[in-house]
């Protein structure tokens, strides 16, 4: 598990007495001790009885730094005109404070730790919050009914949902919009509709300048700038930051209504964001290729 620092980065070792020591080779100790690179790791100051270190790296894994004091004391005594007495002690604000910790301190504090991150995760992954898009919306010219039946089949689920503003059809409000609900601790975000082909369809694109990786699937392809279409078909997404899961579906209610079981399916299942892209494009996908074939058929 990692800790972020929180731009507490100083270090002090108190009661230490020098006699021409060496600092290099105490940041490197230091550093040794806590697992860091040694260039990430300065001595940034000198008294007469203390000596600061600041660490360069921000974020460092709990196990590097939780009860370390006595390691690092002991590290730093054997370098040459380096005293470490029965009264040293090392001190630090923030995070770091951590390494003073006793043993049996430090195995409570890891176990509390984990237990608070195991508990922040479930919460997180049981908030839902869905976004209808588009101008019609905006424009209240059509009813939004895939946003209440998102929330009657996440709620059966156990999740809590919430149901967001109208996103409009411009990529910069989406990716603020999207941005804003990952840093409120939504575990998953859904988006119906602006996934086609047509200039004011924005929804994978801002997908993507959040989650460059996110996993999107076609659900059908033809030739760019084929009557209205300015892109070379239609695409669903998934992306994933952090803890979080974002979701791009159509907007057409028969589409939500296919997608929204399956999408259910894949997180009871902790599908990753290519398994989940792929099992949506694919039913949405045969559904249009079905009403294609009855179209033709007629």
């Amino acid at each position: 598990m990692g800790l972020n620092l929180l731009n507490k980065t100083e270090v002090w070792v108190n009661k230490i007495k020098l006699n021409n020591a060496n600092l290099t080779q105490m940041a490197e100790s230091f550093a040794a001790v806590l697992q860091l690179r040694k260039e990430n790791v300065l001595v940034v100051d000198v008294r007469p009885h203390s000596i600061t270190f600041d660490i360069l790296e921000n974020d460092i894994p709990l196990d590097n730094i939780i009860g370390k004091e006595a390691a690092i004391l002991n590290a730093l005594s054997s370098i040459k005109g380096v005293n470490i007495t029965k009264e040293t002690y090392i001190h630090s604000d923030g995070i770091l404070g951590m390494i003073c910790l006793q043993e049996e301190d430090a195995e409570l504090m890891v176990a509390n730790i984990a237990k608070m991150g195991k508990d922040i995760s479930e919460n997180v992954a049981k908030r839902v919050l869905v976004f209808p898009t588009g101008f019609e919306l905006t424009q209240k010219m059509i009813e939004d009914t895939n946003s209440p039946y998102l929330k009657e089949i996440f709620e059966k689920e156990g999740y809590t949902v919430t149901i967001g503003p109208v996103i409009e059809d411009d990529i910069d409000v989406a990716v603020y919009r999207l941005s804003d609900a990952l840093s409120r601790g939504f575990g998953l975000i859904i988006t119906t509709g602006g996934v086609g082909a047509e200039d004011k369809d924005k929804s994978v694109e801002a997908l993507l300048k959040v989650d460059p990786q996110a996993a999107t699937e076609y659900i059908a392809k033809f030739k760019k700038g084929t009557g209205r279409h300015v892109k070379d078909g239609v695409r669903i997404g998934v992306g994933e930051i952090g803890p979080s899961l974002i979701v791009t579906l159509p907007g057409p209610n028969d589409e939500v209504r296919l997608a929204g079981p399956v999408l259910c399916e894949c997180l009871q299942g902790k599908k990753s964001k290519e398994e989940i892209a792929k099992k949506l494009a694919a039913i949405l996908a045969r559904k249009l290729m079905k009403t294609q074939h009855e179209f033709h058929y007629l």
